[in-house]
């Protein structure tokens, strides 16, 4: 690995905050004390501020040089309403919440790659450090792109960075075009008619035509859209009933839809509706359909990618650079700011789990787990990549 050698130096600092940020974790839109520890430090280094988009956003600017050129660089910093398992010095202070997707490491490997380029201005434009609040759920970066992110700081192209288990520590992964998918939620309420469970002929059973319009909705995957378009459609709660000898008034179906294309969204969407709709009817029942797009795909730029690839091999060397990672149908509200600029978003590895401490939960280093923490060791690997993309993107100009 070709480090860099002041990122190395004040390796020992960064785990202190990562640490730090880990045992005081925040849900989203509260994240006030994180962005506290992030605007102190940028302050401390010398790096204007500017607080307040996306509620508890922050950003950093880092200009050098004559250069109108700019570029953003994304980091997440909410954590997840959920019990840690851990028992180790730095684990969640505060019941019900933890750090379970590694944010804290993503904020902190952001901030190591500010601290050194506040003091080593090895490239000539403006570099946007930005802390997002709100991932888990809370589309923060739409939220800041609404609050005038990219019309406040000009940028021609944003990257963003994720810890990935499972992926070699130190190692890279990165696909041009779809990476990660759209996150979308269905709620279908079939109403019925109630009656007694010994007299069915009096009522409409919303339960039954429940159960046909799941069963016809798989055929829209299956059936219906391309094969070779990916595409999951989950039920994942079924709620009906409070008693064996009732057919109850309405039931209630919820769950979730997840692609890569939008037109393939667009496709499940329309066919879900009709198709509850056409069953119902069939049944003398009705139904309300409603269907709410979250995130959307993640898609990478081919240009940006290919930089950040050079940017990644020139900091762990081609062999730890996977270059046509395994795509994910988990969401990233990253997606937002790729639609609106161009730019590339990639996994860092995050190992199997061996580098946690005595005293981590049972459970595995998977994300949104109990027993899950980030490794450290990545703290100067991913500055040093943020860092050797900033050198790369905005080189100086030779006299």
């Amino acid at each position: 690995m070709r480090l860099v050698e002041p990122i190395l130096a004040y390796q020992a600092e960064l785990e202190t905050i990562r640490r730090d940020i880990h045992a005081h974790p925040e849900l989203c839109y509260e994240e006030q004390r994180t962005a506290d520890v992030v605007a102190a430090r940028l302050t401390d280094w010398g790096i204007p501020v500017v607080r307040g988009l996306g509620v508890t956003g922050v950003v950093g600017i880092i200009k050098n040089g004559t250069s109108d050129r700019a570029i953003g660089l994304r980091a997440d910093m909410d954590a997840l309403p959920m019990q840690e398992l851990n028992t180790f010095e730095h684990a969640s202070r505060h019941a019900g919440k933890m750090h379970a997707c590694g944010h804290d490491g993503h904020t902190t490997m952001l901030l190591g790659a500010a601290h050194y380029l506040s003091q080593n201005r090895n490239f000539d434009g403006t570099v946007y450090l930005i802390f997002q609040p709100a991932e888990e759920g809370g589309a923060g970066a739409r939220r800041m792109i609404d609050d005038g992110l990219f019309e406040r700081f000009p940028m021609e192209a944003v990257y963003g960075m994720h810890n990935w288990p499972g992926i070699k520590a130190g190692s890279f992964g990165v696909v041009a075009g779809p990476m990660m998918a759209s996150s979308n939620e269905f709620r279908v309420v079939v109403k019925g008619k109630g009656a007694h469970a010994a007299q069915p002929h009096r009522g409409i059973d919303p339960v039954m035509v429940a159960v046909q319009i799941a069963q016809g909705w798989q055929t829209i995957i299956s059936r219906e859209k391309n094969p070779l378009d990916t595409a999951v459609l989950s039920i994942t709660q079924i709620h009906a009933g409070s008693a064996t000898n009732v057919i109850p008034d309405e039931a209630v179906m919820i769950g979730t839809v997840r692609t890569f294309a939008t037109s393939v969204l667009d496709l499940i969407e329309r066919r879900m509706n009709e198709i509850a709709q056409g069953l119902a009817a069939g049944f003398n029942a009705t139904i309300d359909f409603s269907f709410k797009r979250n995130y959307p795909p993640l898609i990478n730029h081919p240009e940006q990618t290919a930089f950040a690839i050079e940017a990644m091999r020139a900091v762990v060397g081609s062999d730890n650079v996977d270059t046509n990672v395994e795509p994910t149908m988990g969401a990233e509200d990253f997606a937002f700011m790729l639609q609106e600029k161009p730019g590339c978003y990639v996994f860092i590895g995050n190992g199997d789990g061996d580098h946690r401490h005595r005293g981590h939960g049972l459970g595995p280093c998977q994300l949104h787990n109990g027993s899950y923490d980030f490794n450290d060791h990545l703290l100067p690997i991913g500055a040093s990549y943020w860092a050797r993309l900033v050198e790369m993107s905005l080189p100086l100009r030779s006299a």
